[in-house]
C-alpha cells in the first residue's frame, strides 16, 4: 500500500469489498441440469439453500456444510425423491467457482493505493475457497461473518471492517451487489457502490487509480 505523503488527498483511506457476485461466481450448470431432470423450476435448489432459516445459521458459523445440506435435502423433500434431494444438494453446496479477473486486477491496483477489505457474508471454509482462487493475499483485510459472528446488512459488521481497516466510516467505499447491503453501509455514512458490472467498480475508483 502507498503510504506516501498526500495519501490522505484520496477520495478514500478504504475499499470495502464483497466476494460473492463480486469477485467470485458460482458454477450453476449441475444443478441446473438436476433440477430439470427432477421437473423441478430451475432455481429453486438455491431458493432453499438461501432461505434466511437455512442460510443465515450457516453464515453466522453456527452450522456445517453437512447440516447445511441436510436442510437442502429437508426443503426439497416435498417436491422429489429422496435420492434427487440428496443429488440435489451435494451439487449446490460443492458447486466450483471461479473468479472475475477483471475485478481481481482491479482491486490489486487500489491496494496499492489504500487498504482493501473484504466483507463478506461467509462460511468456515473461507480461506479455503480464497486459496483455491490464488487470493489468498488479494485483500490487506477479511472480515468474514461466520468468525466474526455478524452478517450483512447488520451495521456492525461494516463498524468492524472500518475499525480493522483503521479509517472512518465516511472515508470508505463499500461495494456489493445487494441493495440491502449498499443501503446499510450508506445509513453509516459510506460511499457505497451497487455492483452490476466491473465498470461500476473501475468508475468509482477512478479517483484512486487516476493520480
Amino acid at each position: 500500500m502507498n503510504t506516501a505523503v498526500g495519501a490522505r488527498d484520496l477520495p478514500f483511506d478504504a475499499v470495502l469489498c464483497d466476494l460473492d457476485g463480486v469477485i467470485r461466481f458460482y458454477d450453476t450448470v449441475e444443478v441446473a441440469r438436476l433440477e430439470e431432470a427432477a421437473g423441478l423450476p430451475e432455481g429453486i435448489t438455491a431458493a432453499i439453500g438461501f432461505a434466511p432459516e437455512n442460510d443465515l445459521p450457516l453464515l453466522l458459523g453456527r452450522v456445517t456444510r453437512d447440516q447445511w445440506a441436510q436442510s437442502i435435502v429437508h426443503g426439497l423433500r416435498s417436491h422429489v425423491s429422496p435420492r434427487d434431494a440428496h443429488a440435489l444438494a451435494k451439487a449446490f453446496t460443492e458447486a466450483g467457482f471461479w473468479a472475475d479477473e477483471a475485478v481481481v486486477s482491479l482491486l490489486r491496483r487500489v491496494r496499492e493505493h489504500c487498504p482493501v477489505v473484504l466483507v463478506t457474508n461467509a462460511t468456515v471454509w473461507l480461506d479455503e475457497d480464497l486459496a483455491v482462487l490464488g487470493l489468498a493475499d488479494l485483500a490487506d483485510i477479511v472480515i468474514n461473518s461466520s468468525l466474526v459472528g455478524v452478517a450483512k446488512p447488520d451495521r456492525r459488521i461494516y463498524e468492524i471492517a472500518a475499525e480493522q481497516a483503521g479509517a472512518r466510516v465516511d472515508r470508505c467505499l463499500f461495494v456489493d451487489d445487494r441493495a440491502q447491503n449498499t443501503d446499510a453501509a450508506s445509513a453509516l455514512g459510506m460511499t457505497t457502490v451497487l455492483y452490476r458490472a466491473v465498470g461500476d467498480l473501475r468508475e468509482s475508483v477512478a479517483g484512486l487509480l487516476n493520480r
